[in-house]
């Protein structure tokens, strides 16, 4: 749950910059306080599209092995992304208070779009290893072991125990217990 928070959250403040960004440069377009609304349209639909787009372009059989590599591969996905991007657009638009007028008003945003996906793609470990270490703090906070405790020397075993679990389950996705009753099965 804390990654799915973690990277909604990335990416949601990623996309509220770009539509802002959007708002105040592109002629025609209006997005002022609706650029928050239009973010969660949008981070909600790359959460859920970037996936099935990938895996669709990984299942394609009319490519063979040979002649996909890792470029061919981002060319076709940022293709398809500015499509999907383009309908993702014409909704946010429809779907919020984003007004656009004109024929680049709606060319030119998803564009815009693409090219901060691209540079959000670029980011993206570092921003959400950044929001995970935000995320932790806060939580830590919740929990009682905030800034007004007493600091600790050196982490405790248990602690070290719990940080290695961590990184265990972002190498998988898994928890100890998932782990445990999966090796259990066989």
């Amino acid at each position: 749950m804390k990654n799915g928070i973690v990277r909604f959250a990335a990416l949601y403040v990623f996309d509220v910059a770009v539509l802002l960004l959007i708002g105040l440069l592109l002629p025609g377009v209006s997005v002022g306080w609706n650029a928050l609304w239009a973010g969660v349209i949008l981070t909600l639909a790359a959460l859920f599209v970037k996936p099935l787009l990938s895996g669709a372009f990984r299942r394609s059989a009319a490519k063979s092995a040979a002649e996909r590599t890792k470029t061919g591969e981002k060319v076709v996905q940022y293709v398809l992304v500015y499509l999907v991007e383009l309908i993702i657009w014409v909704l946010t638009v429809w779907l919020s208070g984003v007004r656009a007028s004109g024929f680049w008003a709606f060319v030119l945003p998803p564009l815009a779009l693409l090219f901060g996906w691209m540079i959000y793609d670029q980011i993206d470990d570092r921003m959400r290893a950044k929001a995970g270490e935000i995320y932790d703090s806060v939580q830590a906070r919740v929990r009682g072991r905030g800034a007004d405790s007493a600091p600790a020397a050196a982490p405790s075993a248990a602690d070290t125990r719990e940080t290695a679990a961590a990184r265990e389950e972002l190498k998988d996705g898994l928890t100890p217990e998932q782990r445990r009753m999966l090796d259990e099965l066989g």
